[in-house]
């Protein structure tokens, strides 16, 4: 690995020189001061958090976490030069232990010398554990300033040890009139607008979805469009490809849009779940797993209320598996509408956890005896199946008899259904049943 203090002089505060004209448009645009930093004023206007601290001029270890193209390492950067910190860069794709314990001594001539140094790790989550422990000593006894970049979410890819030392800062991707000034800059920078009408400019805006860097690639091919008049929204299509979602099926974004379709199922907007379904299906999610969380919502959030709605996912689902894509979304979009307008009721995912309850406190109760087979002399002989009653025997084939063990009770309500649905019908037969206990006990 190259010395990344090669020439670097401790009493020279001066950054380094920058990139030449033949470097990407997106480097050749980094700000050069923080008021050039295009969004993030919730972390960089007058009174936020990280103005405060380079007021100060003393920095405290933190995450910059959030999605590409959003300034994370050019705000550490210049975060770094503002505050006068020496800035060192590290890749947690390319660097291992024996790197970055190197870079950690040199950090501590350079704190002997009086230069404190903020080390950026890009892509902080790729660090293996070990790795992101060696960092520990470091960043507790100050010999460096850590400042850490991810597009992944800390709580899941850091270790708890190395989050309690860092503030975490959560990075917003770029709205539509802060990408205007990325291409405003970009055309001042080429000494010429784009070639694009009003529409293909604002096509061109959200092919970006949020992301300056990508955003100033795409003007780098426009750029070199030798056009007549100016392109629509067709032309640009077939001059630039479109972008694939950002998503990952491992991660966090794939728990997230599964979070926002269920809820949505659950909050009976048909609109909003097909529209998340769709983008995990753009995303290249796996129909399965959409398939797998709509039988949850048909229990769950649906039940009783319609008993149907479970058979119908399962249905679309079968179908799916036999006919496939593209055909097999017209029964995914089916399941979907049908549990989402379907009447809600979550009662008998209530009622299971009061049963759960009353189980784990009285697991260890035999069963009644009268509701036991006696397929042998002994078990009769000892009152096995003595005074069961056939329900069969009885009018409307209920014979108001107790089922609980001994000692608990037989008036435990845990089903209690509600009045949408087939369960307005259900509590009817419930309240009959419970008239037929009422006279049986009064008889007794």
């Amino acid at each position: 690995m190259a010395d990344l203090f090669a020439g670097l002089d401790p009493a020279d505060p001066s950054p380094p020189a920058r990139l030449d004209d033949h470097a990407p448009l997106a480097d050749r645009l980094r700000p050069r001061a923080l008021a050039e930093v295009i969004g993030q004023q919730h972390l960089l206007g007058p009174d936020a958090p990280l103005t405060m601290m380079i007021r100060s001029r003393r920095l405290s270890s933190f995450v910059l976490w959030g999605p590409p193209g959003v300034g994370k390492t050019t705000t550490a950067r210049l975060i770094a030069a503002e505050a006068g910190y020496v800035f060192v860069q590290l890749s947690a794709v390319s660097t291992g232990i024996a790197d970055l314990r190197r870079t950690l001594a040199t950090a501590r001539d350079l704190r002997a010398a009086g230069r404190p140094t903020a080390l950026f790790i890009d892509e902080l989550h790729r660090f293996s554990r070990p790795v992101q422990d060696a960092l520990l000593p470091a960043v507790e006894d100050g010999t460096i300033v850590l400042i850490g970049a991810t597009t992944e979410n800390p709580s899941f890819s850091l270790v708890a040890a190395l989050l309690s030392r860092a503030k975490v800062f959560t990075l917003e991707r770029l709205s539509a009139a802060e990408l205007e000034i990325v291409l405003q800059r970009a055309e001042a920078h080429e000494g010429r607008p784009l070639p694009l009408d009003r529409d293909a400019r604002a096509a061109l805006i959200a092919m970006a979805d949020g992301d300056a860097r990508y955003l100033l690639g795409l003007c780098e091919t426009l750029f070199l469009v030798d056009a007549d008049a100016p392109i629509d929204v067709a032309a640009l299509a077939a001059i630039v490809q479109k972008r694939a979602p950002l998503y990952d099926r491992g991660q966090e974004e794939h728990f997230n849009l599964l979070s926002c379709f269920h809820k949505s199922l659950r909050g009976s907007d048909a609109d909003a779940a097909l529209y998340w379904a769709a983008r995990m299906v753009r995303g290249g999610e796996e129909p399965a797993v959409i398939f797998r969380r709509l039988c949850c919502a048909a229990s769950e959030d649906v039940g009783m209320a319609d008993p149907q709605a479970l058979v119908q996912v399962m249905t679309a689902w079968q179908a799916f598996e036999r006919v496939g894509m593209p055909e097999g979304r017209l029964f995914l979009a089916q399941a979907i509408t049908y549990v989402a307008t379907a009447p809600k009721s979550n009662a008998a995912y209530l009622a299971f956890d009061r049963a759960s309850a009353l189980a784990r406190d009285t697991g260890s109760l035999p069963p009644p005896k009268h509701i036991l087979n006696a397929p042998t002399k002994l078990m009769k002989e000892l009152g096995y199946h003595d005074g069961y009653r056939y329900d069969h025997d009885y009018p409307d084939g209920y014979a108001a008899q107790d089922f609980f063990p001994a000692g608990v009770g037989d008036d435990h309500l845990f089903y209690e259904p509600n009045e949408r649905g087939y369960e307005r019908e259900i509590r009817k037969r419930l309240a009959y049943w419970q008239s037929r206990r009422a006279a049986r006990e009064g008889d007794e």
